[in-house]
């Protein structure tokens, strides 16, 4: 299966764990009380277990070891989220008033109403996400 197809496949599966995360620490909090932070922490964990298995039958086809593949899984997120943390906290130290390729993007975020600090969350959440695929595709899942 092409990279493109895969990268698509990848994208679909992380709206679908967006959506599920949020209705998960929606229902939590609203209906069962629970306070934001445990809801927030049972929704993004459902949403990495849904993440993981959709990406590992869906996206990547893979057939290979459950639990090996498990915990390549989780501690490829582990650390792509330590690296898109640290990307986040380096442009928002460095360059906080001027983020690497705002001034290209800066006519459409002005529309949104986009500042430079949540331009270099959105460019660490990229970091996160391409980075996240990569690993998956070429370690976690690999054939």
């Amino acid at each position: 299966m092409g990279v493109v197809r895969q990268a698509v496949k990848y994208g679909i599966v992380g709206v679908v764990n967006t959506i599920l995360s949020l209705v998960v620490i929606w229902i939590m909090t609203k209906k069962f009380g629970c306070t934001e932070a445990f809801s927030n922490f049972t929704g993004y964990f459902i949403g990495l277990i849904n993440s993981f298995f959709l990406n590992r039958k869906w996206t990547f086809n893979s057939s290979g070891r459950m639990l090996g593949s498990a915990v390549k899984f989780f501690l490829v997120f582990a650390v792509c989220y330590l690296l898109q943390l640290g990307v986040l906290l380096l442009l928002n130290h460095y360059c906080p008033q001027n983020p690497p390729l705002y001034s290209l993007f800066e006519p459409v975020l002005e529309i949104f109403k986009i500042d430079a600090l949540f331009y270099i969350q959105l460019l660490s959440v990229a970091v996160y996400t391409a980075l996240n695929f990569l690993i998956n595709k070429y370690y976690t899942f690999k054939k």
